[in-house]
C-alpha cells in the first residue's frame, strides 16, 4: 500500500483508547509471473453510525454496502482493514475475525468480481493480509500473503514468518549484520530484487546484492557478452564471450552469494517483453541498469502503477575534439510514488520510445545519421565509472529500507569525476502535466499497455 494510505489507516485504526477499529479500502491487482499483489491507495472510512465499538468492533450493513458500491463503481476490489491494538508484528486471526471476513467474501466477489482482502494492523504498525479465494460454490478460503509492503519515501515490509522465514545468518555475513543489526538484515534479505540490465553497472549491483545477503535476485537481459564488454564486466572472462549476460551473471552470483539459501532467476529477454515484464512484477524493488528509452519507459510505469520502487542509474562520458576526457558524470535516483519520475528527471526521451518500438534504434543507417554527441551514439564507459554508479544505486536501496536515523530518501545524487564534486542532493517533483502521478496504484487496471509492440504484441 502507499505510505499515505498506511498513515491514514494508522491514524484511524490505532486509537488512543486502545479500542479496535475498522475501515475499508479499494485495491487493484498487480499480476506477476508467480504472484498476485493487491495494491491499496484509497481508504473508505466509517461515518456516524457505520460501526459499533465494544472492545472489539463490528460494522453496520450500510457501511459494508456503501463500500461495496464504491468499489464496484470504480472497478476496484474491496479490502477490510482492522486493528489488533495489543499485538505486535504479523497478526493471526481470531474466530471473530475469520467469521467477519469469510462470511462476506461471497458478497464482495459478486459485487466486484475480485476476492475479498483482509488486513490487520498491529500496535507497531506491522500489517498482515490474506485473500479470500473461492474454492467451491459459496465456499471461500483464506490464503495468507507472504508479505505486506508500505511504499513511499521509505519501503517498509512486514513478512509472514511461516511463508517467508527470516534467514539464518551465515558466518560470512558477520561484518554486514554488525553494521545495522539482525532485524534490518532480515528485512533486506527477504526482499525480492530485480536487476534489469546485466551490463557493467548491473553486474556490480547484482554482485553487491548477493554478497550483502539477499536471497532472491531476478536478472533480466536479452544481450550476449561481446569481446569489447570485457573491460567493464566484473563477472565475465574471455571464455564467456557469446554467452547470455544474464545467465553468466546468474552463475557467478550463485558462487558469490553469502546467504545460506540463494536463488538467481534468469530471464534472457527484454523488460518490454511480456514474460520478462511479468518477472519484473514479481519483485519488491527494481534496479534500472538499462540505457535504452523503451526499457526505462516500462520501468517508469511500473514504479507508479505497480508500486514497485525503481532505482535508476546512468553514466555520461564526454570527450573533446582531441578525443581527451572532458567530463564524466554518474547519477542515481529512486523513482516511485512521492518522487519525480524518470521522464521528468530527463533520464529518457519519450519521443525515442516510439522509435525504439519501431526498430529504428537498431537500424545502423538511422544511428549513423545522428549527431556525434547524441546520447544514442555516446557509448564511452570505464570499469571504475560503472563501479561508482552502481555503488550509488545500492546505497539508495539501503537508505530506502534501513532509513538510518530516520532518513530514507537521499534524493537525486550526481557525481562529477573531472572536478571531483558531488552535487547537493536534489529533491524535485514531476511536471504539472506528467501522467505518472495519475497512474499510482492502478496496477493491471492501468490503460497503458507498455509491452505492446506497434507491429503486434511482443
Amino acid at each position: 500500500m502507499t505510505e499515505a494510505a498506511h498513515e491514514a489507516a494508522q491514524r484511524h485504526l490505532l486509537r488512543e483508547d486502545g479500542q479496535e477499529d475498522i475501515c475499508f479500502g479499494l485495491w487493484r491487482p498487480s499480476t506477476g509471473a508467480t504472484r498476485c499483489t493487491a495494491l491499496i491507495d484509497q481508504l473508505i472510512l466509517p461515518g456516524l453510525g457505520d460501526r459499533r465499538l465494544h472492545g472489539n468492533v463490528s460494522f453496520e450493513p450500510q457501511f459494508f454496502e456503501r463500500a461495496m458500491a464504491e468499489a464496484s463503481a470504480k472497478g476496484a476490489g474491496l479490502a477490510m482493514l482492522h486493528s489488533h491494538p495489543m499485538g505486535r508484528g504479523w497478526q493471526g486471526m481470531s474466530p471473530d475475525d475469520v467469521v467477519a471476513e469469510q462470511s462476506n467474501a461471497g458478497a464482495v466477489m459478486g459485487a466486484t468480481g475480485r476476492p475479498f482482502v483482509g488486513l490487520t494492523i498491529a500496535s507497531d504498525g506491522a500489517w498482515s493480509a490474506r485473500f479470500w479465494e473461492r474454492i467451491a460454490p459459496r465456499k471461500y478460503e483464506g490464503r495468507w500473503c507472504g508479505s505486506v509492503r508500505v511504499v513511499g519515501q521509505q519501503l517498509t515490509p512486514t513478512f509472514m514468518n511461516h511463508l517467508a522465514p527470516a534467514p539464518v545468518p551465515s558466518e560470512s555475513q558477520v561484518r554486514t549484520i554488525s553494521a545495522w543489526g539482525a532485524a534490518c538484515q532480515a528485512d533486506l534479505a527477504r526482499l525480492r530484487i530485480g536487476v534489469i540490465g546485466a551490463g557493467s553497472v548491473g553486474g556490480f549491483v547484482a554482485e553487491a546484492l548477493a554478497r550483502t545477503g539477499f536471497e532472491d535476485v531476478t536478472l533480466i537481459d536479452f544481450d550476449s557478452i561481446k569481446l569489447h564488454n570485457l573491460d567493464r564486466l566484473l563477472y565475465a572472462t574471455k571464455l564467456d564471450v557469446g554467452q547470455a549476460k544474464a545467465q553468466v551473471l546468474g552463475d557467478r552470483l550463485e558462487a558469490a552469494a553469502t546467504a545460506k539459501s540463494f536463488r538467481a532467476k534468469v530471464n534472457i529477454g527484454a523488460v518490454y517483453e511480456e514474460k520478462a515484464y511479468r518477472d519484473a512484477l514479481d519483485c519488491d524493488v527494481l534496479f534500472s541498469c538499462v540505457d535504452r528509452p523503451w526499457g526505462r519507459h516500462v520501468l517508469n510505469h511500473v514504479a507508479y502503477a505497480h508500486l514497485i520502487p525503481v532505482i535508476d542509474g546512468g553514466i555520461l562520458v564526454r570527450t573533446n575534439r582531441s578525443k581527451r576526457l572532458a567530463a564524466a558524470d554518474w547519477t542515481a535516483q529512486t523513482v516511485g510514488i512521492d518522487r519525480p519520475c524518470l521522464q521528468c528527471l530527463g533520464q529518457y526521451d519519450a519521443g525515442l520510445v516510439q522509435l525504439e518500438r519501431e526498430g529504428m534504434l537498431d537500424d545502423p543507417k538511422y544511428i549513423e545519421g545522428l549527431p556525434e554527441d547524441h546520447p544514442l551514439k555516446v557509448r564511452q564507459n570505464v570499469f571504475a565509472f560503472s563501479m561508482a554508479c552502481a555503488s550509488l544505486q545500492i546505497l539508495q536501496l539501503l537508505n530506502m529500507v534501513i532509513a538510518p536515523l530516520g532518513i530514507s530518501n537521499g534524493g537525486r545524487q550526481r557525481y562529477h569525476f573531472v572536478d571531483s564534486k558531488m552535487e547537493p542532493n536534489s529533491f524535485t517533483e514531476c511536471n504539472p502535466n506528467c501522467l505518472m502521478p495519475g497512474q499510482v496504484g492502478l496496477g493491471d487496471d492501468s490503460p497503458y499497455k507498455v509491452t505492446e509492440h506497434v507491429k503486434g504484441v511482443v
